[in-house]
């Protein structure tokens, strides 16, 4: 398979010139390696070399040894390499030393250091569809957050296209496999996670059956604020008894830990209404397709559900935007109001410029998000947030139009960095 050029691939060259190491994290089979690769200048493998393994423990200078930038493949298997790179990095007192690649965090270690000076980090996520070649990406996020006038011809993409690539997902390795292989190949990975990767990733053995279990709670839950407790209840244990919710904590966080569940957390502007406001996180995977291959969907299942695919889709717009938002040096919350009122995405930029977007399946929807994204910048108005940059609804296709003081309509197909 050809490489797919990444969005990430600009910030790694910018953080190679600031710091010494850069630490790319993300999923298993993200892209990661292939991506570090194109910046490296030298590698080692630590998870398929188990000599490179034994003699990180054994005489890490000779692991870290060859051209710059040197690759660190799957460090975390490895451990203590982390503090030997550190030290590494202050010897040398050059930037673009090293570049280090997780799919999974390490539990804290009080012996290790924070890295904090030496290192930045890079997060991966699968593809987004301006990657794929899904996305014309005729309207960019980063000039919405500009607040520029934008607008999109139809690029053609049918429900039942949209219900395929949801089902198989923005993995790298997925892409220009038959439909059929993607989705068997996305089963795997989810069954991978329930047997091997979430003991690793915890340090405690746990049973792969409730494991599983847990995963298709998350999924039925996917795009919601769904509370630990009722993922908890919504797994049956043996004998009809219920996961313990402290259980339920444990196995989110090793799956965060994995990077395949990643929450999107509230946004907390200061608001001169009295309004209150949910902290709750909404629950998300990496991408859509775990979701759908945890459950066993497949397309035709998905548009026999058009409610359930319509909180898939919106996962589907989140991973986009985290994508293209980090390009933008930007994050992706929520936000919820215990009245009521909600919108699905704001992307607030580290200079406090923001957008808000409403994520609807079908045209009929449309007005509902517009009514709320104008109600949310009515909130706003006045505050120190200022205006929005932009509001739009995002739906799968059609034409795509946007400007300032308007809601505009941004179809997924036509959304890029």
């Amino acid at each position: 398979m050809d490489y797919l050029p990444r969005i990430v691939e600009a910030e790694l060259s910018l953080l190679l010139e600031a710091t010494g190491a850069v630490l790319i994290e993300g999923p298993k089979a993200c892209g990661k390696t292939e991506t570090a690769l194109r910046a490296a200048a030298s590698e080692v493998c630590l998870d398929h070399d188990e000599n490179a393994k034994q003699m990180a423990d054994l005489d890490a200078a000779t692991v870290l040894a060859g051209e710059t930038p040197r690759l660190i493949d799957e460090w975390q298997v490895a451990p203590r390499i982390w503090n030997h790179v550190r030290h590494e990095v202050d010897r040398r007192r050059a930037p673009g030393q090293f570049i280090l690649t997780g799919s999974a965090k390490p539990a804290d270690d009080h012996t290790r250091h924070s890295g904090a000076g030496r290192f930045s980090r890079l997060r991966m996520r699968p593809c987004s569809l301006s990657e794929t070649g899904h996305s014309s990406s005729r309207i960019s996020l980063a000039e919405l957050l500009r607040g520029e006038k934008q607008s999109a011809a139809p690029k053609e993409m049918t429900i039942a296209s949209l219900a395929e690539i949801v089902c198989a997902g923005g993995w790298p390795a997925n892409f220009g496999k038959p439909l059929a292989a993607a989705i068997r190949a996305n089963r795997g990975y989810v069954r991978e996670i329930c047997h091997v990767d979430i003991s690793q990733a915890s340090g405690k053995s746990h049973d792969p059956a409730r494991v599983e279990r847990m995963l298709r709670s998350l999924a039925r839950n996917v795009a919601t604020p769904v509370a630990t407790s009722k993922l908890a209840a919504d797994v049956d244990g043996a004998n009809g008894r219920k996961l313990n919710p402290e259980t339920a904590a444990e196995y989110l966080e090793a799956l965060t830990r994995l990077m395949v569940v990643e929450d999107q957390p509230a946004w907390s502007p200061n608001l001169r209404s009295r309004s209150r406001l949910r902290a709750t996180a909404v629950r998300h995977f990496a991408d859509p397709s775990l979701a759908a291959a945890a459950l066993g969907i497949t397309p035709n299942r998905l548009l026999e559900d058009l409610t359930f695919f319509g909180f898939l889709f919106e996962s589907l717009v989140i991973r986009d935007l985290r994508v293209y938002a980090q390009a933008a040096d930007a994050r992706v919350f929520h936000y919820r109001e215990k009245d009521g009122l909600e919108v699905d995405a704001i992307v607030e930029t580290a200079d406090g410029r923001w957008a808000a977007f409403e994520i609807k399946l079908g045209g009929s929807w449309i007005e509902e998000g517009k009514k709320n994204l104008l109600r949310l910048a009515n909130r706003l108005s006045g505050t120190e947030h200022g205006e929005p940059a932009a509001l739009a609804v995002i739906i799968p296709n059609g034409y795509g139009h946007c400007k300032p003081g308007d809601v505009g309509i941004v179809p997924i197909n036509a959304l890029g960095p």
